[in-house]
């Protein structure tokens, strides 16, 4: 059985980091697979390696919502601008999916631009910020979702490599 939870952990692991590259919950993935394992065969992950699993987790989640946000606020962005480019993210992400059809390209860019356009629409409509403004914002929120991609990437191939750590110790 021991082999078995282990193949199960170390697939959730490499599946959780591709679902990141989707800007899914990758993280969260491994997490609850970590959990279930933990559960299951407590001699092969300890609960300590699944708290250090959620650590990884809140802090890619608190970093991706900073740096969107920040990204925006930065550069003069209002907070209507930083929701914009949450919102524009998860549409772009899967819009970017549909219409470059290079696998996890066309996520991360959809997000990307999906980021700068929620921001500038938002700006425009809900702040009545000024077309400089709102494209300044925008640049922002997109160079903030950039930057949030990288780091929740490195984020996510750190919880797996972690996780295959936690099963041979």
């Amino acid at each position: 059985m021991i082999w078995v939870a282990g193949s199960i952990m170390v697939v959730s692991a490499l599946l959780g980091v591709v679902m990141v590259i989707f800007a899914l919950p990758g993280i969260w993935f491994m997490v609850a697979t970590s959990i279930v394992i933990a559960w299951w065969c407590p001699e092969l992950l300890s609960w300590k390696a699944v708290a250090v699993l959620i650590a990884f987790g809140v802090v890619a989640e608190i970093i991706e919502f900073i740096a969107s946000a920040a990204g925006v606020k930065k550069l003069g962005g209002s907070r209507a601008g930083a929701i914009g480019s949450l919102v524009g993210t998860i549409i772009g992400a899967i819009v970017g999916t549909g219409l470059i059809p290079i696998p996890v390209i066309g996520t991360i860019v959809g997000g990307i631009v999906g980021a700068a356009a929620g921001a500038f629409a938002c700006e425009r409509t809900i702040a009545q910020r000024t077309w400089k403004d709102s494209a300044k914002s925008s640049g922002g929120a997109a160079l903030g979702r950039a930057v949030s991609v990288v780091v929740k990437m490195v984020l996510a191939m750190g919880a797996a490599g972690f996780i295959v750590i936690a099963l041979l110790v």
